[in-house]
C-alpha cells in the first residue's frame, strides 16, 4: 500500500503510522489492514450538497441502511479526535434518517429520486427506493451507529427533529409488525426470481403467531425469511431500543418516547426468550435462527450480521452466556447447514451465495466474538490466507479454493476485517 498518508484524515494517518510500527513483523497484515481500513473512505463515500453523506456498498450504486452503517463503524473510535471523520459520520446518519422518513420499510436507496431500482417489484415503490425488502436490521444499524458515535464523541448535533421523527416511525413500524397479519400493509413480491427473493402467501409471508417479537420479511442477506420472527434481528432491536431510551432520556428529555422504547424492548425480549429457544439433544438450550411462534423453528446461522454468532457483538448477551455458548457451538459445527469445512478454511457461509462458500464477514465476526486469543489469531491467519492475493476481503470464497470468490469489492467485509485487526492492536496482540 502507498505510504503517502496525506490524503487521509489526521487520526487515520496516526493510526497507520502506529500500524507501521506494531505490525512491521507482518507486512501482509500491515498492508491489508491499512487498505481495508481506508477502503470505505477511498471508494464508497460521497459528500452531497445538503451536507449529508451517500455511501454505496461497493459494486452496487445504492445506499443500504445496513451496509452504510457497518462500513463506517470502524471510524467511530477515531472520530473524537478528527473533525473530518465527524463530518463524514454525521453526514451518513443524517442521510439515513432522511431515507427512513421517506420509507422505513425500504432497505436500499438511490442518491436522488431517479426511480432506479434492482427490479420492478410488487410493493409500494418510491423514486428514492432502490429496493424495498423489509429487514429489521436496516432500522437497527443507523440507531446503533448514532449511539456509538454519540458515546465516542459526546456530540449530539445529529439528534435533531428529523432524527426524532425517524425514531418514532421505527418504533411505530415495529409495533405494527408485532401484529403483522392483522395490522401490516406491507407486501413484497418479485416475479421470475429464486424463491429467496420474494415472500410467499401473496407477498405477506407465511402466518405467524403473536409473540411480542416484531416480524421481518427478509434477513440481512436480503433473502426471504422462512419464518417471520428472525431471532438475531429481534435481539439487535432490543439492544438499540435501549439506546433509544437513553437518547430520549438524556438528549431529548422525552419521557414518552423513553417509555415507549422500554416497553417495546421488554415485549420483544420476552418473545425471544419464550418462543426463540430450543432444547437441542446435542447442544442443550440454544437460540433458533427463526421461528413463527407456532412451535416451528429454523436451526441454522447465516454469515450476514446480525447473526447468532454475533450476539455478543450486538450487545444482546455476553460471550460467556451459557445459551450463547451452546448456540455458538452449534453454528460453528456441521450441524449448521451453512457451516463449511474445506482444504482452505472452515467457517459460516450463506444460502445467498453458492454451496461451500465461506464468508470473510463470518470469519471476522468469529474472531471479534472469540474468548480465546489463540482462536482469534488463528482466524486472522485464515483471513490473510484467503484473500486470493488481492489484498482485500471478499463476500464468499470456496472452502477448498479461495481464488473462487464472489464480489471482488465488498466494503462491509473490508471494514469488519479492519475493525477486528484494530481491536487486536488495542489489546496488544502484536506487541
Amino acid at each position: 500500500m502507498n505510504d503517502d498518508y496525506g490524503r487521509y484524515p489526521e487520526a487515520m494517518r496516526r493510526l497507520f503510522a502506529e500500524a507501521d510500527g506494531r505490525l512491521a513483523a507482518r507486512p501482509q497484515l500491515r498492508d491489508m489492514f491499512k487498505r481495508c481500513f481506508a477502503n470505505t473512505l477511498e471508494t464508497t463515500t460521497k459528500r452531497l450538497e445538503d451536507g449529508s453523506t451517500f455511501v454505496i456498498t461497493g459494486d452496487i450504486p445504492a445506499m443500504w441502511l445496513r451496509d452504510s452503517s457497518a462500513q463506517v463503524r470502524h471510524y467511530v473510535p477515531l472520530a473524537a479526535e478528527d473533525a473530518e471523520l465527524r463530518v463524514l459520520i454525521e453526514g451518513v446518519i443524517r442521510r439515513q434518517m432522511m431515507y427512513i422518513g421517506i420509507d422505513p420499510y425500504a432497505n436500499a436507496f438511490n442518491e436522488s429520486a431517479n426511480d432506479e431500482r434492482y427490479d420492478e417489484d410488487d410493493t409500494d415503490l418510491s423514486p428514492w427506493v432502490w429496493e424495498r425488502k423489509y429487514e429489521i436490521d436496516s432500522l437497527c444499524y443507523p440507531l446503533q451507529l448514532s449511539y456509538l458515535y454519540w458515546k465516542a464523541t459526546g456530540r449530539t448535533a445529529m439528534f435533531d427533529e428529523q432524527y426524532r421523527s425517524a425514531v418514532r416511525r421505527i418504533l411505530q413500524l415495529w409495533e405494527t409488525e408485532q401484529h403483522h397479519g392483522a395490522q401490516s400493509s406491507y407486501r413484497f413480491q418479485r416475479f421470475d426470481c429464486p424463491p429467496t427473493d420474494t415472500l410467499r402467501n401473496g407477498g405477506r409471508g407465511m402466518p405467524v403467531n403473536c409473540t411480542g417479537m416484531t416480524w421481518s420479511g427478509f434477513r440481512p442477506s436480503d433473502d426471504a425469511c422462512t419464518f417471520g420472527y428472525l431471532l438475531p434481528a429481534n435481539m439487535f432491536a432490543t439492544v438499540v431500543l435501549g439506546y433509544v431510551a437513553e437518547i430520549a432520556d438524556q438528549v431529548y428529555r422525552d419521557e414518552r418516547l423513553k417509555r415507549k422504547a422500554e416497553l417495546l424492548k421488554e415485549e420483544i425480549e420476552f418473545g425471544i426468550e419464550t418462543y426463540g429457544t430450543v432444547i437441542h439433544p446435542k447442544y442443550g438450550k440454544m437460540y433458533a435462527y427463526e421461528t413463527d411462534g407456532y412451535g416451528n423453528h429454523r436451526l441454522m446461522d447465516d454469515a450476514n450480521v446480525p447473526s447468532l454468532l454475533s450476539i455478543p457483538y450486538l450487545g444482546y448477551r455476553p460471550a460467556d452466556d451459557e445459551v450463547y455458548r451452546n448456540t455458538r457451538n452449534f453454528v460453528l459445527s456441521a450441524d449448521n447447514p451453512y457451516y463449511y469445512e474445506g482444504k482452505a478454511a472452515s467457517g459460516i457461509g450463506s444460502p445467498h451465495t453458492p454451496d461451500r462458500y465461506i464468508w470473510h464477514i463470518a470469519l471476522s465476526m468469529q474472531g471479534l466474538t472469540a474468548q480465546d486469543p489463540k482462536e482469534a489469531m488463528r482466524l486472522l491467519d485464515t483471513l490473510l490466507a484467503t484473500d486470493a492475493d488481492t489484498g482485500v476481503m471478499h463476500e464468499g470464497f470456496h472452502a477448498d479454493d479461495p481464488h473462487r470468490y464472489t464480489r471482488p469489492w465488498f466494503a462491509w467485509s473490508n471494514s469488519l476485517f479492519a475493525e477486528f485487526v484494530h481491536g487486536l492492536m488495542r489489546q496488544g496482540a502484536f506487541d
